[in-house]
């Protein structure tokens, strides 16, 4: 339950699977400090945990390791069988979508949307506090390029509140752009993201569908380093066991093994000020 004037954050998952540890690593700073937990979705449908983050004997090809241990394993069954992650914000009904120029009388459409746009970052967005994308195969699919997501971001960056991301989440932050300059918002940051070396070669694969596919269709690690420009850097810390990068506004986690340690820091920023850490 949340506490008093506690603060309140919005978590964005896929409908194609979101991977557990990503999920319940944040989640479990979030209960401990009892802030309120919103969940949104790309159109509404309930979110559900990738199997193999539910299978502590799944062996992660590139590790040639499990991943998951018994204990997160066990949380990750739990709140998939729970009632927790029923009904959440459905962000295509929430979130107006952007004219194409074709359309007819596209100015007056345009103004509708930029008014529209305007309500739900300057009003809607105002009793949140954070903002968290959970990663896993399933971003790849409804989020990185969903536009609607983006000036969700977009919201949070223009109130100033922060903005974390995991793994293939992080891709939603290299291709959130305001449409005039069409720049990254990472640009001159420094983030970390999945790195090239945890890209599976084959087997990557989505819930709701019926195919699994070879690597995933584009590698993150290379969209990051171009993202943020040369005055910026992506840290993929490849040999450690983990990476989480502060470089407030943001807050990214690497990876499975980052998920805790990515929660503890949007803490950190949120209660303590933490403006910096990991590079």
């Amino acid at each position: 339950m949340a506490r008093r004037n506690a603060k309140k954050i919005l978590v964005i998952l896929s409908e194609y699977g979101y991977w557990g540890e990503e999920l319940i690593g944040p989640l479990h700073h979030f209960d401990q400090r009892g802030y309120e937990v919103v969940f949104a979705t790309p159109t509404g449908k309930r979110a559900h945990a990738l199997p193999p983050s539910m299978d502590p004997e799944f062996i992660d090809p590139p590790l040639g390791r499990s991943v998951t241990s018994e204990k997160v394993a066990e949380l990750t069954r739990k709140i998939d069988a729970s009632d927790r992650l029923d009904d959440p914000l459905d962000i295509s009904a929430w979130v107006p979508e952007r004219p194409y120029t074709a359309d007819d009388d596209y100015l007056r459409k345009l103004e509708a949307y930029h008014r529209a746009i305007d309500v739900v970052v300057e009003q809607e967005l105002e009793e949140y506090d954070a903002l968290l994308i959970v990663g896993g195969s399933g971003p790849i699919v409804d989020l990185a390029n969903n536009e609607r997501v983006h000036q969700l971001i977009l919201g949070f960056l223009r109130t100033g509140k922060p903005i974390a991301a995991e793994c293939y989440g992080v891709t939603c932050l290299a291709f959130a752009r305001d449409w005039e300059d069409r720049k990254s918002i990472v640009w001159g940051k420094h983030i970390t993201g999945h790195c090239k070396e945890y890209d599976y070669k084959d087997g990557t694969g989505f819930l709701g569908t019926d195919f699994m596919m070879g690597p995933p269709p584009y590698p993150l690690e290379y969209i990051l380093r171009d993202a943020t420009g040369p005055e910026g850097r992506y840290h993929g810390n490849f040999g450690k066991e983990t990476s989480v990068i502060v470089d407030f506004p943001f807050i990214t986690g690497r990876s499975t093994p980052d998920s805790y340690l990515t929660g503890e820091k949007i803490v950190e920023v949120l209660e303590d000020g933490l403006r910096r850490y990991g590079w």
